[in-house]
């Protein structure tokens, strides 16, 4: 089925407080930019509002400079202050549809679905640009993360008209089958930002959608 958004096919990266401390995270991501990810997501849940609205920023400038979209997680107010192009909702983090009220109808809002196609139902019908399902494999960055039987990502590709987001464990090695069950995008953390070399990660990861 046809997307009714724009939103690019590949991968999708996503910052993590301990793999992309302060202190690195404009250069780690920047490499990960340049190994050709399509989208970003700033998520940290351990920095304080102030110095995370200043990364949030200096994010956004790189990002905008690439013209890659930025995402902010779970905070609808930070995305709203420093215009980012929108909020990724978990399950508890808000409603979708008060989301698209306050961030307006060009923002970009996705949704965790974990393994619930109705959720993804609904969060379409709310206004969701994309959907995430998840986890597919062991998880470093979230090890207590509920399963998902990749044969869900079947199902959403044949009931949805949005993106459909893949994460949870995935890397260089066990993508491909993610994306052959129909995954728009890879949703990645560990396999991308882990290690020195940021850059070939990235590339290692966007292949999988050439070699498909």
């Amino acid at each position: 089925m046809e997307s009714r958004t724009s939103l690019p096919a590949g991968i999708y990266g996503i910052t993590d407080d301990q793999l992309t401390p302060p202190e690195q995270l404009i250069e780690k991501v920047r490499a990960a930019i340049d190994g050709g990810i399509s989208l970003l997501q700033y998520r940290s849940k351990a920095t304080a509002p102030g110095p995370r609205r200043q990364q949030a920023e200096q994010l956004l400038q790189l990002c905008r400079s690439r013209q890659i979209p930025l995402i902010i997680n779970d905070d609808v107010e930070l995305c709203q202050a420093i215009h980012a192009d929108g909020v990724h909702l978990g399950r508890s983090d808000g409603n979708c549809a008060k989301a698209r009220e306050a961030l307006g109808n060009q923002a970009i809002i996705g949704v965790t679905c974990h393994a619930d196609i109705e959720r993804a139902i609904d969060a379409e019908r709310a206004g969701a640009d994309y959907v995430a399902f998840g986890r597919f494999f062991p998880s470093e960055t979230k090890p207590d993360a509920s399963a998902a039987d990749p044969d869900i990502l079947v199902q959403a590709r044949q009931q949805l008209n949005v993106p459909i987001v893949a994460i949870g464990g995935i890397n260089a090695e066990n993508g491909a089958s993610l994306i052959a069950r129909g995954a728009t995008m890879l949703a990645v953390v560990n396999s991308l930002f882990a290690g020195e070399d940021v850059s070939s990660n990235a590339q290692r990861l966007v292949n999988l959608f050439d070699e498909g």
